[in-house]
């Protein structure tokens, strides 16, 4: 995933926004006004795996970045594009405003929403809604050193499911097996543990495909790496396939199957652009509705 990496660094090189300097000697600097702290970083990750309370405030659980400019708040709600789409900031999504430690937000769907800002360390704020009961983590970043390669895989789910269809572009087949036949395949919002597979001819009209199979899937840590996933494709047939999942650009993933040592690379079709959780700007997946939620993953070893 190197590649993709240097790619967005060289695309961003010469877009960064210039940000004040804030701190001194790692102590966090009392003067500093709120509006100022939220504008000093570029991007602001939201570690969802942090999140504590029982309430949820949409346009913060689907979002993966969020940024605060000159008073209009901007989000990366997709990871394919991100890095490109706003300048690395992602869409408008409404307008803040900050009083004394409140962050005050106006979604432009959500409506109105207010937060009480704690700065936890240099680069990391708690956003407490307290009329939802929910608290958000959020990691400061500029566009140059932010990590997209730790975005895609540790979201790697959510990532599957912006297109409509991941159509096979390029098969290595050396012990031919079932699964040679699968040309498309689907990974949806449900439970994010849906899939549809088919064998329709390639190039077809994304709505004309007809979904063959169905099952559920699974995503595997790989000990010792970062950048590599185990995939797991139940079949409600009882066939289960094994692979292991690579990301080679945010519209392109290679999955290798383990037992029969096959490549397979799959493209995405239909990218669904998502704003947030009652509309989505194009065509897509069966549910239109997506909150990022925290996923516990089980963990395997290499095998190879």
């Amino acid at each position: 995933m190197r590649t993709l990496k240097l790619q967005f660094l060289t695309i961003l090189s010469g877009l960064l926004l210039g940000s004040c300097t804030i701190f001194v000697d790692d102590t966090i600097e009392d003067t500093v006004s709120l509006d100022e702290l939220i504008a000093s970083y570029d991007l602001w990750y939201v570690d969802i795996h942090g999140t504590s309370g029982t309430g949820n405030v949409p346009f913060v659980s689907r979002a993966f970045t969020l940024s605060f400019v000159n008073g209009i708040l901007y989000a990366n709600n997709n990871i394919s594009g991100i890095g490109f789409t706003g300048n690395g900031l992602g869409i408008p999504v409404g307008n803040y405003g900050t009083f004394g430690d409140v962050l005050e937000t106006f979604h432009d769907i959500d409506g109105i929403h207010d937060f009480i800002v704690t700065q936890l360390s240099l680069n990391e704020i708690r956003i407490y809604d307290s009329f939802a009961n929910v608290s958000y983590y959020l990691i400061g970043y500029q566009r140059e050193n932010f990590d997209y390669d730790m975005l895609f895989y540790d979201n790697i789910e959510y990532f599957l499911q912006e297109f409509d269809a991941w159509e096979r572009t390029g098969i290595n087949s050396v012990n031919p097996i079932i699964f040679d036949n699968e040309h498309y395949l689907q990974f949806t919002p449900e439970n994010n543990t849906t899939f549809y597979s088919s064998q329709d001819d390639f190039g077809i009209n994304i709505a004309d495909i007809l979904w063959d199979y169905t099952g559920t899937y699974e995503v595997f840590d790989v000990l010792g790496f970062d950048d590599l996933k185990i995939l797991t494709l139940n079949y409600d047939s009882g066939d289960t396939e094994e692979f292991e999942l690579s990301v080679l650009n945010d519209e392109k993933i290679r999955l290798f199957h383990l037992v029969s040592e096959t490549t397979y690379d799959f493209n995405g079709r239909g990218f669904i652009q998502f704003k947030n959780n009652q509309e989505k700007v194009q065509s897509g997946v069966r549910n239109s509705g997506r909150k990022r939620t925290k996923i516990t993953r089980k963990v395997k070893a290499r095998d190879r």
